[in-house]
């Protein structure tokens, strides 16, 4: 599958935490979020912290907890997961359906990284993984195995590491590069305008059910 001209990627918050992200301006790394408090934390605490450890090898320094992640896909692995709610790993029991999608164009977050002295980078397959690979250039996106990240049907090994590819922001993600806030269904409409009330930046919010399970 060849690369897409204009590809998205998709980071998923509760939407409980939209709020705290509209008020400071952007999206904070692990790295940052372990030094706050409060806020409802989807992800699992095991693999977080080991990402706090886990070196981006093309970045000399840099830490995957550093960064802030996103996929190359809606409907990720990570979702199934909350929504199947079984993993003795994972805290929040709380369903897909409070879970929003906020959408970035890839190539309008390079251009603000370069522009802004933000480093960036991406993975082969699972940023948690010890064994993955980064790139930093936008020529190796070729690398990424596209048919694998569009696959609905992960139950190979394979296809499931490289449909978990991500990619990486240092530090912070600036709320404004948000395009678009993909969501389960009408009863998170409101909920999703209230924690934007007031904000100069309001992305459209669409009901994506097939960005679901």
């Amino acid at each position: 599958m060849p690369v897409h001209a204009s590809p998205k990627i998709y980071h998923i918050v509760h939407v409980d935490n939209l709020a705290s992200i509209v008020a400071d301006g952007c999206l904070w790394s692990d790295a940052v979020m372990v030094q706050r408090q409060g806020g409802t934390v989807i992800g699992m605490g095991g693999i977080k912290r080991r990402r706090l450890g886990l070196p981006v090898s093309c970045h000399n320094g840099l830490k995957v907890g550093d960064c802030v992640p996103f996929y190359f896909c809606s409907r990720s692995i990570m979702l199934y997961v909350i929504h199947c709610a079984n993993h003795s790993e994972l805290a929040y029991r709380g369903g897909q359906q409070p879970i929003v999608h906020l959408e970035a164009d890839l190539h309008q977050v390079v251009q603000w990284a370069q522009a802004n002295g933000q480093r960036w980078a991406f993975s082969l397959s699972n940023a948690g993984a010890v064994y993955t690979q980064f790139r930093a250039r936008l020529d190796q996106l070729d690398e990424i195995n596209w048919d694998s990240v569009a696959a609905t049907d992960f139950r190979s090994a394979d296809i499931k590491e490289a449909k978990q590819a991500e990619f990486l922001v240092q530090r912070s993600f600036p709320w404004d590069l948000v395009e678009r806030i993909g969501i389960h269904s009408q009863g998170v409409a409101s909920r999703v305008a209230n924690a934007m009330q007031g904000a100069a930046h309001r992305p459209r919010i669409e009901i994506k059910r097939d960005w679901y399970y």
